[in-house]
């Protein structure tokens, strides 16, 4: 990506401070849970690729895509039934 001119939009989410605490998390892992929960949730959805949800999550492809293994999010949208008649040749 080096020489890429990466844009970015910034958003203000307003999060009561009380939900912060709950769950323990400074301000910057917050913006960072954020992300990475829009982004699984956006691709799950099929909203977003899973390279378009990689980098709005800023991490790598892989490590998205074994996120969505954790989180029980398939990473194909093909059916047992599409795939079987792929398999069979028609």
């Amino acid at each position: 990506m080096t020489g890429e001119n990466i844009m970015e939009d910034v958003l203000t989410v307003h999060i009561p401070n009380k939900i912060r605490h709950i769950l323990n998390r400074t301000p910057e892992e917050m913006g960072r849970d954020i992300c990475l929960y829009s982004a699984l949730m956006l691709f799950r959805l099929g909203k977003l690729s899973s390279g378009a949800a990689s980098a709005m999550a800023g991490i790598p492809r892989v490590m998205f895509l074994d996120l969505c293994s954790e989180y029980d999010i398939p990473v194909s949208q093909i059916t047992a039934e599409e795939l079987q008649r792929e398999v069979n040749g028609g």
